[in-house]
């Protein structure tokens, strides 16, 4: 009996430390990538902005960069709030984790939603002079929503 609980003790100890190892490789992940992107984001805004005269598209482009890096970024965090789950015994541990779980996975779908609507061209910006902005909606469904909507 003795061997057996020694043996269920170091499997024990092995499974908690490569549970801490693992869940601090996907936050160094989601912290890496995050940086990267916001990195890329300026990079590509700042390139756009100076050197072409569309800044509305430059904004655009560095915003879905962006969002791309935060979604990814917050895959890896629910990645490793879920590994921390594996070591928790108390219910109120796990319900809190649960409810971090839930709030980014619900911050992954909204910035995947505003990833597609302006990959599909939804998210249209057009700017007339510095003080007027354009919106223009790229899939009119009546002649109420085809008219540009003019926002000061």
């Amino acid at each position: 009996m003795s061997l057996l609980q020694s043996i269920s003790g170091q499997m024990a100890a092995f499974v908690t430390i490569s549970t801490e190892i693992l869940t601090s490789i996907c936050q160094l992940l989601a912290l890496f990538v995050i940086s990267v992107g916001v990195f890329k984001a300026l990079l590509i805004f700042l390139k756009d902005s100076l050197f072409k005269p569309h800044t509305p598209t430059a904004f655009q482009m560095s915003r879905l960069e962006m969002g791309y890096s935060f979604s990814l970024g917050l895959s890896y965090l629910v990645g490793a709030t879920i590994l921390k789950t594996i070591l928790s015994s108390q219910w109120l541990d796990i319900a809190r984790l649960g409810i971090i779980i839930g709030v980014r996975t619900i911050l992954n779908l909204l910035l995947e939603r505003a990833i597609s609507r302006t990959v599909r061209g939804e998210d249209v910006v057009e700017y007339t002079d510095r003080n007027t902005i354009v919106q223009v909606p790229t899939n009119p469904t009546n002649t109420e929503s085809s008219r540009p909507a003019i926002i000061q």
